[in-house]
């Protein structure tokens, strides 16, 4: 049987077809696949963890977090100290009760009748951003000309963030989520690393915590207005928390939805049959497109859980603290739910995947926002430049966490 080794970095830069196939051989095992975690020469390294590849493990997890807690990390293999955990995770680390009341708070913001109220200036930004390729050159970079402008400026409105701190919104979520990719921080030590990741996150918190204080004298219609006068039950979010989840809306709400933007030009490109299918009939089969997009790309590769005490997954024994990581990636091609799930199907139905999260109090709470996103700026694109397509192949971001795009060459 070859060696899989999910902590090496050498993995995640293999092509995507390898990478689907050792996730299905890890599947057809009868038990559940422990990997050591990554040796950061700082941090002490743990027992391992547990590799969750299969729909069903994934799902059952999730929908138990009282067993399979979030609390001593969701977004680290290795044990961060907990306030670096909330830090950049937020309400993602937590667990009830204190996840379940600045839930409460922050996800009225959320909620489809509120996203409804956004629609149209998702809508107004779109066009712009459209009517700004048309006047250009007819080709470039459609991560930075099209798929980061859009999820990028409606967070930074909804918060009330000005235009000018827009740029360094987008460079500190990239050094955020960028894994272990060059272009983005340094590879050469995790000291160096770990210190552009707390000057990113910093960058971000300073930010909306200055912007917040001046909301809470001046307020206004901003959603970080809203946050920091909000008191739900004697509940209100502290500048700390409002920062921290400025970090998580930054990085998620702007990284994942641009990066399933992305994937979704290269796919409607390479699948021209899908295309034809979507463009015959847009209003009746976005909706599946949207949900097939973000099935088959996954922007977000994994979550962490750990066991809150000795117990089974699906007859599967796991003891006390043993770390277990839940592979969306590999959840969403899992033979047993899907069929023929290596291929992209804007058709399919059902489509359980779990893009956007396994069933139960951590799943994405801007779900709602990402799929209006998405939907908007392709019925934008496929009216307003129809030829447009991608004339190269994705510049691949070097993360186990990120299934992102860089940069991806267009024309229209």
């Amino acid at each position: 049987m070859p060696t899989i080794d999910l902590t090496d970095w050498d993995f995640w830069a293999k092509p995507l077809d390898e990478r689907h196939a050792a996730f299905a051989e890890l599947r057809a095992r009868d038990t559940l696949a422990h990997f050591e975690e990554p040796d950061t020469e700082v941090l002490p390294q743990g027992p391992g963890y547990y590799a969750l590849v299969r729909h069903a493990d994934v799902v059952e997890a999730s929908r138990r977090p009282a067993d399979f807690c979030s609390g001593q990390g969701a977004i680290n293999i290795v044990d961060m100290p907990s306030d670096l955990n909330e830090y950049f995770g937020s309400m993602i680390s937590m667990d009830d009760p204190r996840h379940a009341n600045i839930r409460r708070i922050v996800s009225r913001a959320f909620s489809p009748k509120m996203v409804q109220r956004f629609e149209d200036q998702v809508e107004m930004v779109a066009a712009e951003i459209i009517e700004s390729i048309r006047a250009g050159s007819g080709s470039g970079d459609f991560v930075s000309d099209v798929a980061a402008r859009l999820p990028l400026k409606i967070i930074c409105d909804m918060m009330g963030i000005p235009q000018s701190q827009h740029q360094a919104v987008i460079d500190a979520s990239n050094v955020i989520l960028a894994g272990n990719d060059p272009e983005f921080v340094s590879t050469d030590s995790f000291e160096e690393l770990a210190g552009q990741l707390l000057t990113a996150g910093q960058t971000i918190k300073d930010i909306v915590e200055d912007l917040g204080r001046l909301r809470k004298t001046d307020p206004d219609d901003s959603l970080t207005s809203a946050l920091v006068n909000a008191n739900i039950d004697g509940e209100s979010l502290t500048d700390q928390e409002l920062g921290s989840f400025f970090i998580l809306l930054a990085v998620a709400g702007n990284e994942t939805t641009r990066n399933a933007i992305a994937h979704g030009l290269h796919l409607m490109t390479v699948n021209p049959d899908q295309r034809a299918l979507l463009t015959e009939d847009f209003e009746g089969r976005i909706a599946g497109t949207v949900e097939e997009i973000v099935r088959y790309a996954a922007p977000v590769i994994w979550m962490r859980r750990t066991a809150t005490k000795d117990t089974t997954l699906n007859e599967h024994e796991i003891g006390e603290g043993d770390k277990l990581i839940l592979y969306y990636w590999a959840a969403n091609r899992d033979e047993q739910v899907f069929d023929r799930p290596d291929r992209f199907d804007i058709l399919r139905s059902p489509n359980p995947h779990v893009g956007f999260g396994g069933p139960g109090p951590h799943f994405c709470l801007g779900a709602h926002l990402a799929r209006r996103e998405i939907t908007v700026m392709f019925r934008e694109l496929f009216t307003q430049v129809p030829g447009i397509r991608a004339t190269g192949e994705p510049d691949r971001l070097l993360s186990s966490f990120i299934n992102g795009i860089k940069h991806l060459p267009y024309e229209i």
